[in-house]
């Protein structure tokens, strides 16, 4: 039995798992090129439906999420949703009254879901889908937090687990404490929106002059430029008070916005954005902690946007009756399709582990590429087996060249987990900024990150193995000892957000192998095959538009070795 799970709002996407497997998931901006699109998913579930070899007509069990009143307006008048994505993004001119706007937002959002917008909502969105060729069909309505808890708890391998979540708000909350425990989804507690920290850094992030809903990790990579002070010197702190397991706000989101709007105007931005961080995870710290005593669960999951903060993640992980932690990969609103589509079908089938991985989007054969990157006169193509792309890739990453990689299927979520990723070395900053200047085009307090050899992890990091690194969802000390071969992928406070590769991704994990055997470790930097700004690459096509726009000289694609005559 398949079940579909779509999401129509910020990051769209869909996805399709069957038989306790997630068969393909991926966000709709892979294929329109905006990044976060918020359009309805239609590429998505046609590639979806593709790779299973489906017709629309085959798919009984269709699920969605959040069906809120602005969410449910959003459906009815889709230029509304277009007009606030130009305005998040600032791909328009500021528009007068811009902060009474998002003030307006944080204060409508705030109202959740009633019988009213969920049946509004179910009829567009199944209006939408019969326009599709979907006919016969049921359609599942999840409650936003349910469908985050779901990805976490279901995909973690847990048979028990405290299930997390925490993001700016979805249907009236802004997050939830849930159990998984003999096979079942159980919520314990639910945050109402207005004492939502995930706002309130969101609003800090705008303030900076930053965009909220993407530019967060930006807040986070800036706070370590401030000189420290302890926490009792926080202007913030009491913006928040944890009691218990419950998270209560000082202000809404109006009041909330306009003393930072103040303090922002007192301060460097650096000294603003630490506030923010030292707050962020002082307060979700005590929340996770106080839920573990409560519930006397140590095996803990999460999910919801604020989990893409690595560095809260490194403090929750210290905690003291933490055993095992895992954080779903795709944990921001883009991973709720998936999290519709697992919860829809837990609840027809009592299934509570499902077969889970990195790699869910579409693929391309060899000789698909082959034929794409011959018929490019400006490229020369080679085709190469998978032991001398490996070879050929490390000779030419210890020599100091950035190169391109693209192997296998898509990575689902936001980070690039070598398959659609560009690599250099990690230990020499001339090669970082040589790729920040002419692909990556970032701020420069932004830090790259490391993909190496899970066996070389004890060596070089500070590590104690207790959660899943598969993904770079987490932040880890750098040992001193070790900081020469992370020059290029260690944060200014010695901190970096590895991924550790291991059978898994096998040509991967072979060509750090070789890289090993030419600098001692199997170490590289690796970040996302794209421009900055814009989505990660997802056809050969996409990869050779990007080669050409930045002049790259080189590209592992697919067992073909590809030179651009025009490369730097």
């Amino acid at each position: 039995m398949y079940t579909l799970g779509i999401w129509d709002g910020h990051d769209s996407g869909a996805a399709l798992i069957n038989d306790g497997k997630v068969v393909f998931a991926a966000n709709e901006e892979r294929y329109t090129k905006r990044k976060l699109e918020v359009k309805f998913p239609v590429n998505s579930i046609n590639e979806a439906l593709k790779y299973a070899n489906l017709k629309h007509s085959d798919i009984e069990n269709i699920a969605f999420t959040t069906t809120e009143l602005t969410k449910t307006l959003e459906r009815a008048f889709p230029a509304m949703k277009e007009n606030y994505y130009k305005f998040r993004r600032r791909k328009v001119p500021m528009p007068r009254f811009e902060h009474a706007r998002h003030k307006l937002k944080y204060n409508i959002t705030r109202i959740g879901r009633t019988p009213l917008s969920t049946a509004i909502s179910r009829s567009i969105v199944a209006k939408q889908l019969r326009s599709m060729g979907f006919s016969k069909f049921k359609l599942d309505v999840v409650d936003h937090h349910v469908a985050h808890a779901a990805t976490a708890a279901f995909t973690s391998g847990f048979d028990k687990s405290l299930v997390v979540t925490l993001d700016g708000l979805g249907d009236g909350l802004c997050g939830s404490l849930s159990t998984l425990e003999n096979g079942k989804l159980e919520r314990k507690i639910a945050i109402p929106a207005r004492h939502s920290i995930g706002i309130f850094y969101e609003q800090v992030t705008n303030l900076i002059g930053m965009r909220e809903l993407e530019d967060e990790g930006k807040v986070m990579a800036m706070a370590c430029y401030s000189f420290p002070f302890p926490f009792e010197e926080n202007k913030f702190r009491e913006m928040f008070k944890v009691v218990g397991t419950e998270i209560t706000a000082r202000y809404g989101p109006s009041k909330q916005y306009d003393v930072l709007r103040s303090l922002c105007w007192q301060m460097p931005r650096e000294q603003f954005a630490y506030m923010a961080q030292q707050l962020l995870e002082n307060v979700v710290a005590k929340f996770v902690s106080n839920a573990i005593d409560r519930y006397n669960i140590n095996n803990v999951v999460f999910a919801g946007g604020l989990f893409a903060n690595v560095k809260m993640n490194m403090m929750l992980r210290s905690l003291d009756h933490l055993k095992h932690w895992y954080v779903f990969p795709h944990m921001g609103d883009g991973g709720i399709a998936l999290g519709s589509a697992l919860y829809s079908d837990h609840e027809k089938t009592g299934n509570t582990k499902y077969e889970f991985g990195a790699y869910l989007g579409n693929e391309y054969t060899d000789d698909y590429t082959e034929k794409i990157t011959r018929s490019d006169r400006s490229l020369i193509a080679q085709k190469e087996t998978p032991a001398e792309h490996a070879s050929h890739a490390a000779e030419l990453i210890a020599k100091g060249n950035y190169v391109f990689w693209f192997q296998g299927r898509m990575e689902y979520g936001p980070r690039a987990l070598g398959d659609r990723s560009i690599l250099t070395r990690s230990d020499v900053e001339e090669s970082k900024e040589k790729l920040n200047i002419y692909v990556k085009k970032r701020e420069w307090f932004q830090p790259f990150c490391p993909s190496m050899l899970q066996d070389d992890a004890g060596e070089i990091l500070e590590y104690d193995g207790k959660g899943d690194d598969r993904y770079m969802t987490m932040a880890y000390p750098v040992k001193k000892k070790m900081q020469h071969i992370t020059k290029s992928v260690m944060h200014v406070d010695g901190t970096a957000r590895p991924q550790l590769v291991d059978d898994y991704n096998v040509p991967y994990k072979d060509l750090l192998k070789k890289v090993k055997k030419h600098m001692g470790y199997g170490i590289v930097l690796n970040t996302s095959f794209n421009i900055h700004g814009q989505p990660i690459v997802q056809t050969p096509e996409d990869a050779i538009a990007t080669m050409k726009a930045t002049k790259t000289k080189y590209m592992f694609i697919n067992n073909v070795f590809i030179t651009n005559r025009a490369g730097v």
